[in-house]
């Protein structure tokens, strides 16, 4: 059978070239100058008016099986577009050079996916496949190559895909070759963080040595090369403007391991602050996670977080972030800090979170006693027409009792003290009788009454 067809999925190159059998003279076909027979296409072809206008002809026919192979893969119906696809083999043959020119991407492209999925397919008919697409259009020889490896991985297939990128990685095709030299560094990384892994599992067996052992000096040893070609690999990507999360996190845990910190900060800092990257909060992530492992003073840990808070504020660190500004020194920090609590808690995800409401409704009261009432009218202004329906519901209020009673009382006193005693959700846990929380809920009361921000003696 072919590779997209019932009878085979293993000889797709031949039934690509094969000559036309005598049988299939007086068949009608998709035009063909290799002699590629499409059966299923003719139905199509015979409803197209011939006389002249072949071209026009075999556009129609190429732009509706396309759509039918789209619809199938909608519709993960792998074996319907498995047969579409071996009668779109056509387009390689458009008179369209632009067609013509990006028909191997599409191809590789929709053929892989069905190879994928499909019940029938095999590494070996993927392997076929891909080996093959590799060589009609240059231009995707790269490409190809990186995800075949990366399917190759997927399978636990490692020494496969190691030499199907090392194969890739020394590619060159004349000049066009500079035009892709971002793919070959792509390539190499790819190698790299291969070897990065292999590096990791070294670095686990050493773990399990006895230091004095003479195997521990072998698998040290053997550590370092793999180290050493890794980091080559790794380095020419990073410096190249973009999204790397997974070769820095890799290149810098190797660069710690072998106690080079400085290098390891150099790396962290310039991905996360040279302008030419694009903006990652996860750059930021681990720098901080690296500067607090190298326990650099709270101001430091600070200005990487403040950072990270203007990117995506809802961010768990943020928790953190929080109690690192209250035990600053500066007041603009405990300013900051309250700002940062409100804006964790404007985000649906964090409703429930009973972290931040404890640390809300702890640190609302000791800014009101300090007299920061501003500080605290400041963050409410802004949230004081949609917060009470947000967090504050009557409806909220029950289903927070009924969830988990802790938070609706954390939540209460926060209700309590910005929208006072007359608030619904207030209202309503105030009122509960629950022997373990009593006492809780009559602080709350006790607080509200005291320093609520609708509390004209405040």
């Amino acid at each position: 059978m072919t590779l997209f067809n019932l009878k085979g999925m293993s000889d797709f190159s031949e039934e690509l070239i094969r000559p036309t059998t005598e049988d299939e003279q007086g068949e009608p076909r998709a035009p063909s100058g290799t002699g590629m027979c499409f059966p299923w296409l003719q139905k199509h072809i015979e409803t197209i008016a011939t006389g002249g206008k072949q071209e026009k002809d075999f556009a129609q026919t190429t732009s509706a099986c396309l759509s039918l192979i789209q619809e199938a893969l909608l519709k993960h119906q792998w074996q319907r577009a498995a047969e579409y696809m071996h009668s779109y083999f056509q387009i390689l043959e458009d008179s369209d050079s632009n067609k013509r020119q990006i028909a191997p991407e599409i191809i590789w492209r929709l053929g892989s996916e069905i190879l994928y999925y499909h019940p029938k397919s095999s590494v070996e008919t993927f392997n076929t496949f891909a080996d093959r697409m590799k060589n009609i259009g240059v231009m995707n020889y790269l490409k190809i190559s990186l995800q075949h490896a990366l399917y190759l991985l997927h399978h636990g297939m490692l020494e496969d895909a190691n030499r199907n990128l090392s194969q890739a990685e020394t590619w060159r095709y004349g000049e066009k070759s500079s035009s892709q030299e971002v793919l070959i560094n792509l390539i190499q990384a790819y190698k790299g963080l291969l070897q990065y892994y292999i590096w990791s599992k070294k670095k686990m067996e050493l773990s399990q040595l006895d230091e004095d052992d003479y195997a521990y000096n072998t698998a040290s040893q053997n550590m370092l090369n793999h180290s050493w070609k890794t980091s080559i690999n790794l380095c020419a990507l990073i410096q190249i403007p973009g999204v790397w999360d997974p070769f820095v996190k890799s290149y810098v845990e190797m660069l710690e391991f072998y106690g080079d910190q400085d290098g390891a900060r150099e790396v962290l800092t310039n991905y996360a602050y040279d302008e030419k990257f694009p903006s990652n909060p996860n750059a930021h992530i681990y720098l901080y996670n690296f500067l607090k492992r190298e326990k650099a003073p709270r101001e430091k840990l600070i200005s990487v977080l403040k950072i990270l808070y203007q990117i995506v504020p809802s961010h768990k660190l943020m928790l953190e972030f929080h109690r690192l500004l209250r035990k600053s020194e500066n007041e603009e920090h405990h300013k900051l800090g309250l700002e940062v609590l409100f804006g964790v808690l404007d985000f649906a995800g964090c409703t429930k979170n009973i972290t931040a409401w404890k640390y809300l409704a702890k640190y609302l009261r000791q800014t009101l006693m300090g007299r920061h009432l501003a500080w605290v009218q400041e963050e409410w202004n802004s949230r004081k027409n949609w917060w009470p329906s947000f967090h504050f519901s009557y409806f909220r209020a029950k289903s927070d009792w009924k969830e988990d009673k802790a938070l609706a009382c954390e939540k209460a006193l926060v209700a309590g003290l910005l929208l006072g005693k007359g608030c619904r959700y207030f209202r309503n846990i105030s009122k509960q009788d629950h022997q373990v929380l009593k006492k809780k809920i009559k602080q709350i009361k006790k607080s509200v009454k005291k320093y609520s921000i609708v509390n004209p003696g405040l």
